[in-house]
């Protein structure tokens, strides 16, 4: 079914016009698209046997699909898309150790997780598709990856070209096109994305519109310790990401959520970050947690602001 044919509350025209762009975009002959679509075409004809979904370790298929050639192929293919930012994954008995310990962060929002069967969900910024797989595992009618990042759209198309899981899917759309989805979710994913957005109330106020009358959000973000309804404005970076816009405490959030429109708001969930939850791995050299925070003081970012915590909340439309 036509991606748009499945939304007909989708302002479709303009959903189709977009989709379009971006399909020309990323089918340019250009070394920043072909370094990650020529690494999933030649693989693309591999199936997996079997997947699994419901634990930690996200797995596709095992060592026994493939020849030793094949399966050497594919190691090649899956480094290719290094980093890998959420995981883990188990791909033809090829371990993949993430940055992220996402596992952790899915096992949080289980014990508050919205009825998905049957659903048609939208998981927001959602990387190489670990928790797409996951919610994959409760059976939603469609889940929809709003992901705008060539490396993680092509990572999942791979893996997802494995799994065979015709229920997920992924577009190269970011949050700033929720307004082209109006009413069309019945729960929304909005994971580790909103401090990177300019205007965090216009981002809430947009996944409140595309949710259905009833529908769920399950929201988590950074957050900055302190019990007064505030946020941090960083000067340049905080934790040395430039890309982080307003950090807020829990109550402030809260506060965000309320007037958005959002009812039933609470938060269900705070902790504070640690490096045994995201750290550099064998599928991820570049700096992590351990480097953005202060070695002499570790309740403080390397730039000196308060160290980050994660908050979770759900929230009704």
């Amino acid at each position: 079914m036509d991606l748009c044919d499945r939304f007909p509350c989708a302002d479709r025209d303009a959903l189709r016009q977009v989709l379009e762009a971006k399909a020309d975009w990323v089918g340019q002959a250009k070394r920043g698209f072909l370094r990650y679509r020529e690494p999933w075409q030649s693989v693309q004809h591999l199936r997996a046997s079997s997947c699994a979904f419901s634990g930690d370790v996200v797995r596709i298929g095992s060592a026994d699909d493939l020849a030793p050639c094949e399966q050497e192929q594919v190691r090649e293919v899956l480094r290719a898309f290094m980093p890998w930012r959420k995981g883990p994954f188990s791909v033809f008995g090829i371990d993949i150790d993430a940055e992220w310990r996402s596992e952790r962060k899915w096992n949080r929002i289980l014990p508050e997780l919205p009825e998905l069967a049957g659903r048609v969900v939208a998981d927001i910024g959602s990387n190489n598709g670990y928790y797409l797989f996951r919610m994959a595992a409760h059976q939603p009618a469609f889940a929809l990856g709003f992901e705008p990042y060539v490396q993680h759209y092509y990572t999942f198309h791979t893996l997802n070209s494995f799994a065979g899981q015709e229920r997920l899917h992924t577009e190269l759309l970011g949050i700033e096109h929720l307004p082209l989805f109006p009413g069309c979710f019945d729960v929304i994913f909005c994971l580790g994305i909103l401090y990177h957005r300019p205007s965090p109330l216009e981002a809430l106020r947009d996944l409140h519109t595309a949710l259905v009358p009833g529908g769920q959000l399950i929201l988590e973000s950074q957050a900055i310790p302190g019990a007064e309804p505030v946020a941090l404005f960083p000067e340049r970076t905080y934790a040395k990401v430039p890309g982080t816009w307003f950090v807020p405490t829990a109550s402030c959030l809260h506060n965000w959520l309320t007037r958005s429109g959002f009812r039933r708001v609470r938060l269900f969930c705070e902790h504070a970050m640690n490096g045994a939850e995201q750290r550099r791995t064998a599928w991820m050299h570049y700096e992590s947690y351990e480097d953005f925070i202060d070695k002499e003081n570790p309740l403080h970012t390397i730039e000196g602001y308060p160290a980050p915590r994660r908050v979770f909340f759900r929230a009704e439309k």
